[in-house]
This record gives structure tokens, C-alpha cells and sequence, in this order.
């Protein structure tokens, strides 16, 4: 067989059709099966969340306890806090009024020491109605304690208002008394209050003469600094008003008005020698410049000697030939003024 022939054979051979792939048949699904699957997925999940929740439930009760706890015990801190704090305050308010009933105490015998003293001075005074004491030991105001005492409060006077009245005024202790001690108490009472009218009456009444006596040597020193204005040349009530006396600064007896203001007549008073003087000197001084500026100018002699020691034919020194150079050039610029001036001149 020629290989024509076997072509031929291969070409006549029929082609076989390709086979379709299979698709895979589709499963049954079972539905209830799907649902109880899920169903238990979910309560699987379910119930790890609720254990989780569970726990995290615990913890927040702990945390609850814990926190009551301390809470408890900050509020206890608190309140220990505040009551040594409350307690503190009142320990102080009782020691500041103690100082104040202190010094209550103090001033209020002091004050009768000074009532007595000046009972005793007026009894041995002959029936003067006032006397002046003396300073010694330097002044006794104290500017600190003034100024404490106008910044006090209302309530801080109203405090202490009642502190000096709870001072004064002894609770009445009754209880437990006859009656025979309650009419010597009532009795004592009785004197006491005649007592402090009597001094109030007399109080009253001393007070009435030295207004009087105050009256009496304001009327001497009134009449004291007239006789002293007239002493001085001015009117005689100058010296017992308000305001001091006016500066005259100009005569009366002047015809030509007076126009300048109070600041120009006053500078007249002030340092006004010091400033004549400076002027005087100053115009000395000028007039004594300008004679000395105008005075004649005489030029000196030059020397044109040798130098000693200088033998003949020695060379000049630098010194020396410098000096010819600028005596030189000063001939020869004196000879060009005065050939200017002469043109001028021409």
C-alpha cells in the first residue's frame, strides 16, 4: 500500500462527537434537618453568652461590694475630717473668746483704775472740773489697731456687744435661796442701781462744765491769736479762722494794677538772690570775653640763634628742620595775606 493510499484512508475516517460533561445530580436537602441543626448551633451559642453574662454579672456584684466598701470607708474618712475640722473651729472661737474676754477684763479695770485716779485728782484739786495729763513715754495710738477696729464687721461688734454685756451682767443664781437672801440680793441690786444713776447724773453734769471749760479756752486762744495778728501787722481776725492768711505779695499802696498771676509772684520769693546773682555773673562774664576776644594780637619775636652746643658745619637735627619748614611756610603765608589785604585795599 502506497502512502497515497493511506492518506486517503485517514482522510475517509469519520470524527466521534466529544462527550458533554455530567453535571453532578443535586442533593435533597432536608429541611427539618437544616432547622434542628441550626436550632442547636444557636442554643450552643446561646448558652456560652449566658455563661459569659453570668460571669460578667459576678464581677459587677464584686465590683458593687467592693465599691460600697470603700465608698463606706471615704465617707468615714470624711466625716472624721469634718468633725476635727468643726472641732478645730470651736477651739479656736473659744480661745479667741477668751483672749476677748481677756482684754475686756483688762480694759475695764484699767478704765476703773483711770475713773478712781481721776476722782482722787478732781477731790484733790480744789473743785477743778477738768486737768490735762501729760504724755510720757512717747504716744499710746496705735494706727493697727484702729484700722482693725473700723474693719470689724456688724455681727463681729454684735458679738462682742454681747460678750462685754455677759461680762458685766452676772447671771442671777436664785436657786436654791431663803427668802431672807433673796431680799439682801434685791437689796444689794437696789444700791447698785441708785449707784449708777447717782454716777450717770454726775457724769452728766461734769461733762456740761468742761464743755464750758472747753468753750472758755477756745475764747482765751481766739483772743490769744488776734493780739498775735496785730503783733504782725494783720487784720486781727488772720490767725482764728479756718484757712491761713492770704501772701501779700504786693504793696497796697500801688496805683498800677497787679497782673500777674499767684504762680509768677510766688517765684518772686523763690531762690530770687541766687537768680540775680547767676545773672550778674553771667553778664560779667560776657563783657569780660569780649574785651579779652577784642584785644590786640602782637606776635612774639622769633629766635634765630643757633643752638648751644652746635658746632659750625654740623647738619641740623630733625627737630630743627622742621622747625625752619614750618617757620617757612608761616613767612610765606603771612606774605600771601598780606598781599590779599593789600588788594583789598587797592
Amino acid at each position: 500500500m502506497s502512502d497515497e493510499e493511506e492518506y486517503s484512508e485517514e482522510e475517509v475516517e469519520p470524527v466521534k462527537p466529544k462527550e458533554e460533561p455530567k453535571l453532578p445530580e443535586p442533593k435533597k436537602v432536608d429541611i427539618e434537618e437544616l432547622i434542628k441543626k441550626e436550632v442547636a448551633e444557636w442554643r450552643v451559642q446561646r448558652a456560652k453568652e449566658e455563661e459569659i453574662l453570668r460571669v460578667l454579672k459576678e464581677k459587677q456584684s464584686k465590683r458593687k461590694v467592693l465599691r460600697e466598701k470603700e465608698e463606706k470607708r471615704l465617707a468615714g474618712l470624711r466625716r472624721e475630717e469634718e468633725e476635727e475640722r468643726q472641732r478645730e473651729v470651736e477651739e479656736r472661737k473659744q480661745r479667741e473668746q477668751e483672749d476677748k474676754m481677756r482684754r475686756l477684763q483688762e480694759a475695764l479695770r484699767k478704765k476703773q483704775e483711770k475713773q478712781q485716779k481721776s476722782q482722787q485728782a478732781n477731790a484733790g484739786a480744789g473743785g477743778k472740773s477738768f486737768t490735762v495729763e501729760k504724755k510720757s513715754g512717747g504716744a499710746s495710738f496705735e494706727p493697727g489697731s484702729l484700722r482693725e477696729e473700723l474693719a470689724k464687721t456688724p455681727e463681729q461688734l454684735a458679738q462682742e456687744k454681747e460678750m462685754a454685756l455677759s461680762f458685766r451682767i452676772q447671771p442671777l443664781e436664785i436657786e436654791g435661796l431663803e427668802k431672807d437672801e433673796l431680799k439682801t440680793m434685791a437689796q444689794g441690786m437696789w444700791e447698785t442701781i441708785v449707784k449708777m444713776v447717782t454716777d450717770t447724773y454726775d457724769m452728766q453734769e461734769n461733762g456740761k462744765t468742761k464743755d464750758y471749760d472747753l468753750k472758755e479756752l477756745k475764747e482765751r486762744f481766739k483772743q490769744k491769736m488776734k493780739q498775735k495778728a496785730i503783733k504782725m501787722g494783720l487784720e486781727p481776725e488772720a490767725l482764728t479762722q479756718k484757712y491761713p492768711p492770704k501772701v501779700n505779695v504786693a504793696v497796697k499802696g500801688e496805683r498800677r494794677e497787679d497782673t500777674r498771676s499767684y504762680e509768677d509772684k510766688k517765684k518772686l520769693f523763690q531762690e530770687g538772690l541766687g537768680i540775680m546773682e547767676k545773672q550778674i555773673l553771667e553778664k560779667f562774664w560776657n563783657e569780660r570775653l569780649e574785651e579779652f576776644n577784642g584785644r590786640p594780637k602782637v606776635k612774639l619775636p622769633r629766635w634765630f640763634g643757633e643752638r648751644p652746643g652746635r658746632k659750625k658745619g654740623d647738619p641740623p637735627s630733625p627737630e630743627e628742620a622742621k622747625a625752619e619748614e614750618d617757620l617757612l611756610v608761616e613767612e610765606e603765608e603771612e606774605e600771601e595775606e598780606e598781599e590779599e589785604e593789600e588788594e583789598e585795599d587797592e
